[in-house]
């Protein structure tokens, strides 16, 4: 196993890099890295979102160790390093949410506990925003607290109601064509135009990301399967009930994005009203994916991590 990097995105220094095998067999990449600043106030797992790779972060892998924290971050199952479910490498796909849940409990108990130092934090953006409160009723005695970026708990912009396209896919599923990819489902970040992306106003770092792709394209996935978005309906269902809510106790910021048109920001304002050891707070104007904005929307979330985590001011 190993890192990629480009000239404008380069392998941070002291990488440890490796794999582990999951109990079903599936291969993750994963990297971590130890504090720059002493003493380690801890290890922060970050749970990328949908499509994103280890590289992807490497930005932030620096802002959290100057600030004395060791850093680990892996690839779901499907996507980056990591196994790849389908014979077509590019295609999104998962069969069940806790899948992912199981991604996360074997970083956290293989390479988390023995190899980094603890306390540990997660820090998660959209699909492991949704992956990190799944997996919070078994780990919550491992977690210090969670800062959780444009978690996915609804979809936006969708020309009918969620349940009816969990409906749709799970039809779909059924007939047997989970593994065909939703409308446009091929476009991926090289290919996708700068004035039409949903992810982030910032031209510098979006360029910086696709000439990334463009040089190591085995990381990429394009859109998600139909089952991958049934997987993702159900999955959002269940944040939705009070049973499983009720189990969800780790001190918990949520961070939506004021202009996201991939997930719902109202969705995440609720929960974390809802839940009595939660917070949210929306940055305006922000796109979906914050930790790649630019720099006055991502000052914010950094400047609401460091008031959120303790000792990192």
């Amino acid at each position: 196993m190993q890192l990629f990097e480009t000239e404008k995105n380069p392998i941070p220094d002291g990488a440890v890099v490796g794999a582990i095998n999951t109990p079903d067999g599936i291969s993750l990449r994963y990297a971590h890295w130890q504090a720059i600043k002493r003493p380690s106030k801890g290890t922060v797992l970050i749970l990328t979102g949908r499509t994103e790779f280890i590289e992807k972060y490497f930005e932030t892998v620096g802002d959290l160790r100057n600030r004395g924290f060791g850093v680990l971050v892996f690839d779901w199952r499907g996507q980056g390093g990591s196994t790849r479910m389908l014979d077509n490498p590019k295609k999104g796909y998962i069969e069940d949410f806790s899948q992912y849940v199981t991604d996360f409990n074997t970083i956290l108990e293989n390479i988390a506990l023995p190899d980094c130092v603890a306390p540990f934090y997660v820090l998660g953006h959209s699909t492991g925003s949704l992956v990190a409160l799944l997996s919070e009723p078994k780990e919550k005695n491992r977690i210090q607290r969670m800062v959780l970026t444009s978690p996915m708990l609804a979809l936006n912009s969708l020309p009918f109601r969620q349940s009816t396209l969990k409906y749709l896919c799970g039809t779909a599923t059924v007939l047997g064509l989970g593994e065909a990819y939703v409308e446009k489902g091929q476009l991926s970040m090289e290919t996708r135009p700068f004035e039409q992306n949903k992810l982030t106003s910032d031209l510098t770092r979006f360029q910086r990301n696709r000439e990334f792709a463009n040089a190591h394209p085995k990381l990429v996935i394009g859109g998600a399967t139909i089952a991958w978005i049934y997987a993702a309906c159900r999955a959002m269902d269940e944040i939705a009930e009070p049973d499983l809510r009720a189990q969800l106790s780790v001190p918990t910021l949520l961070i939506a994005a004021g202009d996201d048109h991939v997930v719902s920001t109202e969705a995440a304002e609720e929960l974390g009203d809802y839940l009595p050891n939660a917070h949210s707070l929306v940055i305006d104007n922000a796109k979906h994916e914050l930790l790649q904005e630019r720099d006055e929307f991502r000052e914010q979330l950094l400047a609401a991590f460091d008031a959120f985590i303790p000792g990192t001011v």
